[in-house]
């Protein structure tokens, strides 16, 4: 029986990524990480919460594996499993196990959307502990001083059947994040470093996503993301007219009722 582990250096992020500052989450996050404490990020999709870890394992020089969490993510999906491969049976490490042993960085995105037993595993690693349990194994893997545990959620989507426990949000250090602000300034610069489009068409996406966002609880369930404006401005950067970039980019992606999507493209063409 052996064991195989994926080669972490494809983790590394060799380059400094865009990313602009909106407060002190840089220097709370580098300090959390500095006493092994595990963070949490919150905050509506697209605000930037995934470019932040890239960010910051880019700064701190550590792997980053990110794992998308879904309904079918289970714990053995996290730490490993047995598989059978050319006749004899294999132990292939999770990306869990893979950040502890390498000292990298788990990012688990969306951490509300995986099942209840997952939580079960990342306990231990969010304490004093610092211990992952591999069970099929019968061992515990002791997390080295470089390893660091963050999850996120939005706390928009939360229901009682989607939230996190007390049990486990009071294990980390929460970091909240928003749409850059205040003022469309911070956030069309974001934009168009981004997308390479001019700073006054950025500004007025910007100015087009706050119009959106004012739907929200009535009629749309999330306003335009920044991420949403990066997409619109590439397109629009690459020769397509604003008004069909805002179409394509934003309106269909934020609803699929008849009547928003008729309001929200009423807002971009009096803009462009």
């Amino acid at each position: 029986m052996e064991a195989k582990t994926i080669h972490i250096d494809e983790y590394i992020i060799t380059r400094e990524p865009f990313y602009q500052s909106t407060g002190d989450e840089i220097a709370i996050f580098e300090a959390a990480y500095a006493n092994h404490l595990p963070v949490l990020l919150k905050g509506p999709t697209g605000c930037g919460k995934t470019r932040f870890m890239e960010y910051m394992a880019w700064r701190l020089r550590r792997p980053l594996i990110t794992v998308s969490c879904h309904d079918d993510l289970t714990a053995s999906d996290l730490v490993g499993r047995y598989l059978v491969r050319g006749g004899e049976t294999v132990w292939i490490d999770g990306p869990l196990t893979q950040a502890v042993r390498a000292g990298g960085i788990c990012y688990l995105d969306e951490v509300v959307e995986a099942r209840k037993d997952t939580m079960v595993v990342i306990h231990p690693l969010a304490d004093d502990r610092r211990v992952l349990p591999i069970e099929k194994l019968g061992t515990l893997v002791e997390a080295p001083a470089e390893f660091c545990l963050s999850i996120s959620y939005n706390p928009g989507y939360q229901s009682v059947l989607k939230d996190l426990k007390q049990s486990t949000r009071q294990r980390f250090v929460a970091l909240e994040f928003d749409y850059p602000g205040p003022g469309p300034g911070l956030e069309a610069e974001i934009v168009a470093a981004e997308s390479g489009l001019e700073r006054e068409m950025a500004a007025r996406l910007v100015q087009f996503a706050g119009m959106t966002r004012n739907l929200k609880g009535g009629g749309l369930e999330e306003g335009a993301s920044t991420r949403l404006l990066v997409h619109a401005a590439k397109l629009i950067a690459s020769g397509v007219s604003p008004v069909s970039a805002c179409r394509g980019a934003i309106a269909q992606a934020l609803t699929d009722d008849p009547e928003m999507l008729a309001a929200v493209n009423e807002l971009s063409a009096s803009l462009f």
